[in-house]
């Protein structure tokens, strides 16, 4: 049997890094996209993961990487599109312009590029109608409930949820194109005990959901070969509250 192929972005450290170790546990041969070189980079070579440096921000660097990709396989069978910048809004109109650019290559045109670039290997990839390759967009629920002062941020998430419904009617049936919407997964070091305590008042299962809550929905949607075209909240149940 094909040993599956997967290329996890923002692969150096929390969810991406969560990601790869549980695809490598699957059997995958995995291409961890990272920006910084991490411990976590580290620990993912030595099980045998291919890393791959690449500058979201800069498209000849995504270029450069899908080149890297695209020379050493010729198949791929998910691509999880997990990488993103979080930034408040600037203040300063002029920063605020520049901030914007950033965040929309980043969170939303980087992951057109991998999908376009990696389209001809995901379709090779699916060997029958049954068993179409995957692509899994991470998201935010601020897609649906934005936040006033995450602006741009939301705005460039909003377009990445766009481009898996444009992606899901573009590579079917051999690609299946979905995106997941995490909430409270886990917080930043820098989230002080008042914030934490915010943001759990406004989830209905008031905890965090850590990041196996989102590697098991990546797990369900390779397991259910019926499902494109989908936007999974894994939230806790914060974008009703």
């Amino acid at each position: 049997m094909t040993t599956p192929v997967a290329v996890i972005t923002g692969a150096g450290r929390r969810l991406g890094f969560y990601t790869c170790q549980a695809l490598l546990d699957l059997g995958y041969r995995v291409f961890a996209l990272y920006r910084t070189t991490t411990g976590e980079i580290d620990q993912l070579a030595a099980r045998g993961a291919t890393p791959v440096a690449v500058d979201l921000a800069d498209p000849a660097s995504v270029d450069q990487a899908l080149v890297t990709i695209r020379t050493r396989t010729p198949e791929v069978h998910l691509l999880v599109n997990n990488a993103s910048e979080f930034t408040a809004d600037e203040e300063e109109e002029a920063d605020l312009a520049r901030q914007a650019a950033r965040l929309f290559q980043i969170n939303s045109i980087a992951p057109m590029m991998l999908m376009a670039g990696l389209s001809n290997c995901l379709r090779a990839g699916c060997t029958s109608p049954a068993e179409p390759t995957l692509v899994v967009n991470i998201t935010d629920i601020f897609v649906e409930k934005p936040n006033p002062t995450f602006a741009a941020y939301c705005a460039s998430k909003a377009a990445l949820s766009n481009l898996t419904l444009s992606y899901a009617r573009s590579l079917a049936p051999e690609v299946r194109v979905n995106a997941i919407m995490p909430g409270p997964i886990g917080f930043l070091p820098d989230h002080t005990e008042e914030e934490q305590a915010r943001v759990l008042s406004e989830t209905l299962l008031a905890r965090e959901g850590g990041f196996d809550s989102v590697v098991q929905q990546i797990i369900a949607l390779l397991d259910n070969q019926f499902m494109t075209g989908a936007l999974i909240p894994v939230d806790g149940g914060r974008r009703l509250a």
